[in-house]
């Protein structure tokens, strides 16, 4: 998901193609502690679960660190791992100075998140001028987020193996073909740096029917990680920072069929407003079930795909916005999505800790926690 205001902004995907999104990883396991560069004993990655992301903290400057206590707080709910966003902007193409002070910013979020007893997922995020980039000229592109993983895979190789992950780019707006090769140039600059787990995303949106046609790197230390937000008129309902119809879409229950009432009630009040584009994005999301057997089966499939390329696979992107969806069939929503990666031995990461998608009211308190929303996560 691009992170482009307070509730965290994905590139927009056709309504069709967004109910199809999905992911899915085996169940994580306790870290390993060999020391720094060692090779992992298993060929195949342990995969990062239980997790949550914590974008706004070294993406941007200023960032803002949550507080350690909260930390210690999440960990001791059952919280295990963190995916935490970091931008090309701040690494790349800028000053020396510059530089060395964000991967220092960086290397000391890392290493804290992981004395908290968390394993961490680096994940390379598209924002400004490099999103912007990414879609303009993808080699130049290709060329800067290079650039930004030759620091960030020193940066952290010195962590225990076992506890860092290196996502190479988040939702690659690119062809496949252009993808496929820059993921190569990339997952061959973070092994030369460093032994940690290699993550990586199908282009364009890390939906499942990318991942279908994706075939995984030839690293046997390499994860394929992908997201789930289905259905979108559900979890992204009242989203407020584009011009999508999504966005005046509410109170919308899950589950749900066309024929429920609130259903019903917004076909009625979208036709009396004449609001053809909400309308349209309404009647396509239903175009599948709004039901846990329908998220149960998109995650068999991918966890089908995984056993097929002997590939473990990661749902590092999952969530529903608080804005306008009732408590009850939001946290429904996020324990069916849960529960359905776990059936099939796949972890997870939410989307996101404290913004439009998150669970707790601030990162410097450990007040204001979501209990409902936490206990769909972990209960």
């Amino acid at each position: 998901m691009s992170i482009a205001s307070q509730a965290g902004n994905p590139p927009r995907p056709t309504r069709r193609e967004a109910t199809a999104l999905i992911a899915s990883a085996l169940l994580f396991g306790p870290r390993t502690i060999p020391a720094a560069k060692a090779a992992p004993a298993d060929p195949r990655p342990q995969v990062p679960s239980k997790g949550f992301n914590l974008p706004g903290w070294v993406d941007r400057n200023p960032g803002s660190p949550p507080a350690r206590a909260v930390l210690e707080k999440l960990h001791g709910l059952g919280f295990r791992s963190v995916r935490l966003p970091v931008s090309a902007d701040t690494i790349a193409g800028v000053d020396a100075g510059e530089r060395t002070a964000m991967l220092a910013r960086i290397s000391a979020a890392a290493g804290e998140l992981v004395e908290s007893g968390y394993s961490v997922i680096v994940d390379l995020h598209p924002d400004g001028a490099f999103a912007r980039l990414l879609h303009l000229d993808p080699a130049a592109a290709g060329d800067r987020a290079a650039e930004a993983w030759t620091y960030l895979g020193e940066t952290i190789a010195d962590l225990p193996v076992g506890s860092a992950y290196a996502e190479l780019l988040n939702e690659p707006p690119l062809e496949q073909a252009v993808w496929l090769d820059l993921r190569e140039r990339l997952a061959q600059i973070v092994r030369s740096r460093c032994a940690h787990t290699i993550v990586w995303g199908p282009a364009r949106y890390q939906g499942i029917w990318e991942l279908a046609e994706t075939p995984p790197l030839t690293d046997r230390n390499s994860i394929a990680a992908v997201h789930y937000y289905a259905p979108m008129a559900f979890t992204h309902q009242c989203e407020n920072w584009d011009s999508s119809p999504v966005g005046r879409l509410k109170n919308l229950p899950f589950p749900a069929t066309r024929d429920t009432p609130a259903v019903t009630r917004l076909f009625s009040e979208l036709k009396d407003a004449g609001d053809e584009r909400a309308l349209a994005a309404l009647e396509d999301a239903f175009e599948h079930p709004w039901t846990t057997a329908q998220i149960a089966s998109d995650f068999a499939g991918v966890a089908e795909w995984s056993r097929k390329n002997d590939c473990p696979v990661v749902l590092d992107e999952f969530g529903a916005l608080g804005f306008c969806s009732d408590a009850a069939s939001r946290a429904g929503w996020i324990r069916a999505v849960r529960q359905a990666a776990e059936a099939d031995g796949i972890g997870w990461a939410y989307w996101e800790l404290d913004y439009g998608f998150g669970f707790i009211r601030n990162r410097q308190s450990t007040e204001g926690f979501d209990r409902p929303v936490i206990e769909a996560l972990l209960g």
